[in-house]
């Protein structure tokens, strides 16, 4: 389907308002079953696609939390089908960090701002778009084209894509999954790299129940204060280092960025990543630094009875990403040794998520036709697999043998370090011309991949 600049430069503005109203939306995931209400986002998003020649089902989950599939048949039933994903919902805000209104989706200069601008509901916007674009046309490609647009990626997806990909496979089935995060162009010397993410670390998170002995708060000396080893626990947790581990995915990761030779071969040794890390910009560095380590961020603590009521009980719940290969049982161990036997006598672990590393192999006529497709755009471009540090609902495909990518096409106008720096931060925003981009993006692929 050859798309000329008048035709892109239509569906980029449909793109646009678009990812505007679905911002506006606010279908906030706090991670409760009763937040979201991606069915805002779902009743939109079939109104656009409703009159082209699809098969849609919105798929009802928990109250106000629907999602949406639409399949395009293809002329070949043993032709693969390809999958086009997008999740509805966003993460909370704090509104006081923010310039604007973080759900007002508007445009400044050349930039749309407002929560979920990043994660996701840019990809998801412009994937709708490109869908219609397709199913409305006359051309069919030999094999199904389906637009997946579900609930509750924000909180795990168990609300969402984990129960739907389990209970409705007959409406999701598919060879290839086109998803989040990827399309970065990292401009060096040399030329341009875009990293497309092929892998994601596990999520183990674990709730630490830590028990003290209640007393008098106004005679707290020699006490057995929860709230006290709570507090040691989280400082010993912050201070461990379970080393890096450097392999290819990573080793490509900072090759592609042009760093200087001493900076590069800093990161490259496991004995000097750390100095490396600790000179660099901080959004930059966090991300390089999940990307080789498994992490630990302890981010819920409650305990507690009474101001006057020394606490003999206290939950923290720890955010751990593993790496490929590492397992709940390994995470837990991490624990130990950084909490040290002493206190760990008085602390009990319980397992919140056990969601194993996943990794999609590069070969295959979808990676070839995203090649070419981004080589479009950005000439003689390398095209990377990289390895995300959050989870995406990608996993519960790959987990079914699925191969799964998550791309995008972004314009070079902001730098790696401070597009991640926007996932889940103050003033997220997108720049119009990686809308366009990433909308001309799922028109190439889909116009290679069955060639």
């Amino acid at each position: 389907m050859t798309t000329n600049d008048s035709t892109l430069e239509t569906l980029t503005n449909e793109t646009v308002e678009l990812l505007q109203t679905l911002i506006q939306n606010e279908c906030v995931n706090d991670g409760t079953p009763e937040s979201g209400h991606e069915t805002r986002n779902a009743d939109v998003l079939a109104t656009v696609i409703e009159g082209a020649s699809v098969d849609l089902e919105v798929l009802p989950g928990l109250p106000d939390r629907d999602s949406l599939v639409a399949r395009l048949p293809g002329t070949d039933p043993d032709a693969p089908a390809l999958m086009l994903m997008g999740h509805t919902d966003v993460v909370p805000v704090s509104p006081e960090g923010w310039k604007v209104d973080p759900f007002g989706g508007e445009r400044i200069g050349d930039e749309i701002w407002g929560r979920g601008a990043v994660d996701m509901l840019n990809v998801t916007s412009s994937m709708a778009v490109a869908f219609r674009h397709i199913a409305s046309g006359t051309r069919r490609y030999r094999g199904d084209i389906i637009y997946f647009a579900v609930a509750d990626e924000e909180a795990g997806g168990g609300f969402g894509a984990e129960q739907l990909v389990r209970d409705r496979w007959d409406v999701l089935e598919c060879d290839y999954v086109l998803t989040e995060y990827g399309g970065s162009p990292l401009v060096a010397d040399d030329g341009i790299t875009v990293l497309l993410t092929t892998a994601e670390k596990g999520v183990c998170a674990q709730r630490l129940i830590v028990s003290g002995e209640p007393g008098h708060g106004s005679m707290p000396y020699r006490t057995n204060n929860a709230i006290a080893k709570a507090a040691e626990a989280v400082r010993r947790i912050e201070a461990y280092d379970p080393g890096p581990q450097i392999d290819m995915l990573f080793e490509g990761r900072i090759k592609a960025q042009n760093f200087d030779a001493e900076t590069e071969a800093k990161l490259l040794d496991p004995g000097r990543i750390g100095e490396a890390l600790s000179e660099m910009e901080p959004a930059l560095a966090r991300n390089l630094h999940a990307c080789c380590h498994t992490t630990f961020s302890p981010n819920v603590i409650s305990g507690g009875t009474k101001h006057n009521t020394i606490a003999d009980r206290v939950e923290l719940v720890v955010d751990i990403r593993v790496l490929p290969g590492e397992t709940v049982e390994d995470a837990q161990q991490h624990l130990r040794d950084a909490i040290g036997p002493e206190l760990m006598g008085s602390i009990e672990i319980e397992p919140i998520h056990d969601m194993r590393a996943t990794e999609s192999s590069t070969d295959g006529p979808l990676w070839s036709a995203l090649t070419d497709a981004i080589q479009m755009t950005y000439p003689g471009a390398r095209v990377l697999p990289s390895m995300v540090t959050g989870g995406t609902d990608a996993r519960f495909f790959r987990e079914r043998g699925v191969p799964s990518y998550g791309a995008g096409l972004l314009s070079p106008n902001i730098g790696l370090g401070e597009f991640m720096n926007r996932f889940h931060g103050h003033n997220e925003r997108i720049d119009i011309e990686s809308l366009r981009l990433t909308t001309k993006l799922w028109l190439d692929v889909i116009d290679r991949f069955w060639t």
